[in-house]
């Protein structure tokens, strides 16, 4: 009946809320597309909990670059994310997640991702490093990252992080309501290799839609109003190939030893557009 609630539970009826969007993704999949379920649309509710983790995200990822510096450990940075986290009632969700054994994760130079905070791993001037971090609060998660260019840096590394923040924003440009997945990973790469970088592929949104950062237009999963996910490409100066590191099973550096930048966004589609919640 059009006076049953919306099963979004917006409190409103079915007829004034989901059903115009709930009869066009109808369309897309009798059409041949891949659509997302309702469980990967965000309820109202669900939108307001995860936007006050990322108020929480940003916070801490703001207090990060309001310290680093030269001589700083990725210890150091690990505790002022851990400490900040959790006095504002919020836990770090790299903490434990699979035996992960720190708050946050610290990337530096050659690290793609996953780089385990250390006291023996002391900046140096010239270093570029990805500080990742991701925030449980009230149940919602949250994840950005940014990088940071420590002392003076050489241009080829400012460079890098320039192309991977713009790709970045690429990405963000493509994701809007009704496009698809792949419209994001053809902006992201297209941008890429016009530069002459390549981009990482096994690594993206830890949840569906998995986002990945290389992509033909039109294809993928369809991106509708409610979707949550994060935008966060990985670029290497070299070759794509990346590798493990056996010792810790966590931290992933590039094949050839090239340098590797990221830069990540958790990305709303809106009915007009988009949202960035973290950043």
């Amino acid at each position: 009946m059009t006076t049953d609630l919306c099963w979004c539970g917006s409190g409103k009826a079915y007829a004034d809320c989901h059903s115009e969007i709930d009869a066009k993704i109808e369309l897309y999949r009798k059409a041949g597309h891949e659509v997302p379920d309702r469980e990967m649309i965000k309820t109202p509710e669900q939108i307001a909990g995860i936007r006050e983790a990322c108020k929480i995200n940003t916070a801490v990822l703001d207090e990060v670059e309001k310290n680093i510096k030269t001589g700083m450990t990725t210890e150091e940075i690990n505790t002022i994310v851990h400490e900040y986290t959790v006095s504002h009632g919020a836990i770090p969700a790299p903490l434990n997640f699979c035996g992960f054994p720190k708050s946050v994760c610290t990337s530096i130079n050659d690290q793609v991702c996953h780089g385990i905070p250390s006291a023996q791993d002391v900046l140096k001037s010239g270093d570029i490093v990805n500080v990742d971090v991701s925030t449980i609060y009230n149940g919602y998660y949250a994840d950005a990252s940014r990088m940071f260019m420590i002392g003076k840096v050489d241009k080829k590394k400012q460079d890098l992080v320039a192309i991977t923040k713009e790709c970045l924003r690429r990405g963000l440009e493509a994701a809007q309501p009704w496009s698809f997945v792949g419209d994001i990973g053809a902006a992201v790469s297209g941008f890429a290799h016009k530069h002459g970088y390549s981009v990482v592929t096994e690594f993206g949104f830890h949840e569906e839609p998995f986002i990945c950062h290389v992509g033909k237009r039109k294809t993928g999963m369809l991106l509708v109003p409610g979707m949550i996910f994060t935008i966060e490409p990985m670029i290497n100066t070299g070759k794509r190939e990346v590798y493990v590191d056996a010792g810790n099973d966590w931290t992933v550096y590039t094949q050839d030893g090239g340098m590797s930048a990221q830069w990540e966004y958790t990305v709303l589609i809106t009915e007009t557009g988009n949202e960035v919640l973290t950043y």
